[in-house]
């Protein structure tokens, strides 16, 4: 890992979970765009489906791959489109991380706006509507922003040793973490 750096990693779908059967097939949702920020360098790269052999070799160059909901979401839709057992490489996936310490799910949204005061300016449903826009660009900007929230948590997590989460009573409660 010495001379490998720390991949960030999301993805974006063609299709919604109802589109394609339900939770049960996100493989089936295919990939509409991903974004990669090199922990390194700081260098974000822009994937689109046709650049998925680019991705992979990124993904598999990484030190550690980094996300939100890799291991059950990214991964799963990314499979279809490899051979690669996605499961192995090494990952450090921030919501299996914080799901263990707590035992519930918390949202990327929820943590970055709790932590970093942060929130997200789109979801899934409306980036899955601009990918069947055509809107490009926006697309892949939501999905940095995705990136970069994730990191930036991480970041948070690593110097603080927790994140902020507000309960359902709207208090800030603390999610040790230790990566």
């Amino acid at each position: 890992m010495l001379n490998q750096p720390e991949i960030f990693f999301d993805l974006e779908t063609q299709r919604l979970a109802e589109e394609v059967g339900g939770w049960n097939f996100k493989n089936r949702m295919g990939l509409s765009c991903a974004v990669t920020l090199n922990g390194m360098t700081q260098e974000f790269q822009n994937y689109l489906e046709a650049d998925i052999a680019h991705l992979l070799v990124t993904l598999q160059s990484a030190g550690r791959v980094i996300g939100f909901n890799l291991k059950s979401f990214d991964y799963v839709v990314l499979q279809p489109y490899t051979k690669v057992k996605l499961s192995r490489l090494p990952t450090l996936d921030l919501l299996e991380e914080i799901y263990r310490t707590l035992g519930f799910r918390l949202s990327l949204d929820a943590l970055a706006a709790a932590t970093l005061d942060v929130s997200k300016f789109a979801d899934g449903v409306q980036a899955v509507r601009w990918y069947k826009a055509g809107e490009l660009q926006k697309l892949l900007e939501y999905c940095r922003q995705d990136v970069l929230l994730t990191q930036r948590l991480y970041l948070f997590g690593k110097e603080h040793g927790f994140l902020w989460y507000r309960d359902r009573e709207q208090r800030k409660q603390r999610v040790e973490v230790s990566w």
